[in-house]
């Protein structure tokens, strides 16, 4: 199993990316009550999960980094 690139990240709409966090978030949560309960039969997914949750949430950031940085540069155009 590959890990994910960043690129199909990058498609994702604003809901999709959100529900891919979530979907990520509540993965490694089963996984870590597995690791808990010794039923953990693929340690190396850890690294996938956390990998790809990394990605949705850089990618998540860069989108309000950038609505963040219109707004600003609207707002200065306008003050003039």
């Amino acid at each position: 199993m590959p890990l994910p690139k960043i690129s199909e990240a990058r498609e994702l709409s604003d809901q999709q990316l959100s529900e891919e966090i979530l979907v990520v978030k509540k993965q490694l949560f089963q996984l870590r009550l597995q690791k808990a309960t010794r039923q953990l039969e693929k340690p190396h997914q850890f690294k996938h999960f956390r990998h790809r949750l990394a990605q949705l949430l850089t990618v998540e950031g860069e989108r309000k980094r950038a609505v963040d940085q219109q707004s600003k540069e609207l707002g200065v155009k306008s003050e003039e």
